[in-house]
């Protein structure tokens, strides 16, 4: 059977996409030019709205989803949390990783840690964590 990129629609091997959701777009656009260049077999995908994310997971069939938590709506933990079981039930095994700003947001990321802890997510940064070790996380997943 062939493999064809999604993205670029040339024939290769395996190709992890990974759906990233972010408050910000330059942070967004920065995340995937780093992917880019730290894993060769990664092809993120941008969120431009998180009402959007569930569904593009459901249409790129994801081995990841990176999402920025913060305080306030639509980036709260438990919205994320309640996309987070959208796309589990969707049921592609895709990872799930928060960021959080723990410097803002201490108490938030105490309950993001929780999260990983009680087995709701995959894994979790800290907005203060280089890119590099952003994709040194994803891609050891």
């Amino acid at each position: 059977m062939r493999k064809v990129h999604l993205r670029t629609g040339k024939e290769g091997g395996n190709v992890r996409i990974i759906v990233i959701d972010m408050q910000s777009t330059l942070v967004s656009r920065a995340l995937e030019r780093i992917l880019r260049q730290d894993m060769q077999d990664c092809s993120p995908i941008i969120s431009e709205r998180p009402e959007d994310t569930a569904e593009q997971c459901r249409l790129f069939k994801p081995y990841a989803l990176l999402m920025e938590v913060t305080g306030y709506t639509p980036w709260m933990l438990e919205e994320r949390l309640r996309i987070c079981e959208t796309v589990r039930r969707q049921g592609n095994g895709c990872k799930f990783v928060f960021s959080v700003d723990e410097n803002a947001d201490p108490e938030l990321a105490d309950r993001v840690t929780q999260c990983k802890k009680d087995g709701l997510i995959d894994a979790f940064i800290y907005n203060s964590t280089s890119e590099r070790y952003l994709a040194a996380v994803l891609d050891s997943l």
